[in-house]
C-alpha cells in the first residue's frame, strides 16, 4: 500500500497547485469550481467518477492479490516479493496491455 499512499498524497499535493484547481478553458468534470480545496473538488464530483476511480483501483488490488494467479507468483505474506505486481501483458480480456506494473522503465 505504500505506492497507493504515495500517490494518493502527491494527488492530494497537485490538487492544491493553481494549474489544477484555478480557472480551465473548459470544465474537466460538471460542478467543478475553481479554487476550492482537494476535499471540495472530491465532494463536487459525480458520484459515476467516484465510482470509476474506486472500480479502477479496485480491478488493479484484486490482481496484484494474485486474482490473476499467474505460473509461479506467490504472495508477499507467503514470502514473495514485496511490491511486486503480477505481469499484466496480455491477460487483459480486451486487448493487450503492454505496461508492467512493477517495473515500469
Amino acid at each position: 500500500h505504500g505506492r497507493v499512499a504515495m500517490a494518493g498524497f502527491l494527488g492530494f499535493i497537485a490538487q492544491c497547485t493553481p494549474l489544477v484547481n484555478g480557472e480551465h478553458a473548459a470544465a474537466p468534470y460538471r460542478g467543478y469550481v475553481a479554487g476550492g480545496t482537494p476535499f471540495e473538488q472530491w465532494d463536487n464530483m459525480p458520484l459515476l467518477a467516484k465510482a470509476q476511480i474506486f472500480i479502477a483501483v479496485g480491478m488493479l488490488e484484486s490482481y496484484g492479490e494474485g486474482a490473476g494467479n499467474p505460473e509461479g507468483y506467490v504472495h508477499y505474506c507467503n514470502g514473495g516479493l514485496p511490491g511486486y505486481f503480477p505481469p499484466i501483458a496480455g491477460r487483459a480480456g480486451f486487448g493487450q496491455v503492454g505496461f508492467n506494473l512493477y517495473d515500469p522503465f
